[in-house]
């Protein structure tokens, strides 16, 4: 395999992190444009305890993570009691705050004669842990999707919790969930904190994938694609997105028919789906008749053909 097919599927798999973040808050009916927020939160603070602190990998991943649960659940408790448009809207400027903060925040030391840290609008250069500690692409590329399977292990099994079955049920109708006893604001909240740490967790793998990071990477675009993934892929099952995320990277961006025209490409395929599968090409339709039909036993013999074999009298 060459180092640019294992260039793009790195970038898919790390890219498909943020995508679940945004599909996980959807299947609570709430849309975000700021999921990329916590994306920077985590690449910015694994870069921070790998190439500052100089302290592990697993440890800087985890610590992603964690700052991107933080910041969810410090920005899910005032606006998750709105809905719709105003939540959106609230998700977006949230993230564009985080993007400026990021522009104003300078912090570096010196490592071995180099200072190494954010600088404000020209980014965090220099976060060079895998190259240092001789991880070859393919051993990244291979951490990477480990990480993307366990996630989506976690979702398989998220799926088939009662916490799962809360989560679509308040994505149906919040106010039904709530007459059935289900804690809308304490779910919606448990979600948005599960999405920051997915978000912040493929932040901290994009950080060490580029080697560099800067605010300009965090705009609101991102946020506008890790949404639209979902809308492509379809909703039916957390492999949905991983499909739009594929569509758009492996086919839109990394071919040469189409890299001068994704983004008109990309905007099509959102309006159209939109209009023909509004809940994506996995919907939940699609994806129950998959599972029929991979369930499916054959059927059990006839009980004539057990009265004439050796069981008959």
């Amino acid at each position: 395999m060459d180092d640019h097919l294992i260039g793009i599927l790195s970038n898919i798999g790390v890219i498909s992190f943020v995508a679940l973040s945004a599909y996980l808050l959807l299947l609570t009916g709430e849309i975000s444009f700021g999921q990329q927020a916590f994306f920077a939160i985590g690449a910015y603070t694994a870069g921070i305890v790998t190439a500052m602190a100089q302290l592990p990998f697993w440890l800087g991943l985890g610590a992603g993570a964690a700052a991107g649960a933080a910041a969810a659940l410090f920005v899910g408790l005032p606006t998750l009691r709105l809905h719709g448009l105003q939540f959106a809207i609230a998700t977006l400027a949230f993230a564009e705050a985080v993007r400026i903060l990021f522009e104003l925040f300078r912090y570096q030391v010196v490592r071995d004669g180099e200072a190494v840290g954010p600088n404000g609008t020209e980014g965090f250069r220099n976060i060079r842990y895998i190259f240092e500690n001789d991880v070859s692409a393919m051993q990244f590329m291979l951490i990477v999707y480990g990480l993307l399977g366990a996630t989506l292990f976690g979702f398989l099994l998220l799926e088939r919790s009662r916490l799962g079955t809360a989560f679509r049920m308040i994505g149906e109708d919040d106010l039904l969930a709530a007459m059935h006893g289900v804690p809308v604001i304490r779910v919606k909240l448990v979600a948005a904190c599960l999405a920051g740490a997915i978000a912040g967790l493929g932040g901290g793998l994009y950080a060490h994938l580029t080697t560099y990071v800067e605010p300009a990477i965090f705009d609101v675009m991102l946020g506008v694609h890790s949404l639209a993934y979902g809308l492509i892929g379809g909703l039916g099952t957390a492999f949905g997105p991983l499909l739009g995320v594929v569509i758009d990277i492996g086919l839109l961006e990394s071919t040469r028919w189409f890299a001068g025209y994704r983004m008109i490409v990309f905007g099509g395929l959102v309006a159209v789906l939109l209009i023909v599968r509004p809940r994506g090409l996995l919907d939940e339709r699609l994806v129950h008749l998959i599972r029929r039909m991979v369930s499916r036993r054959p059927p059990p013999a006839p009980a004539a053909a057990t009265i004439l074999g050796k069981e008959s009298p």
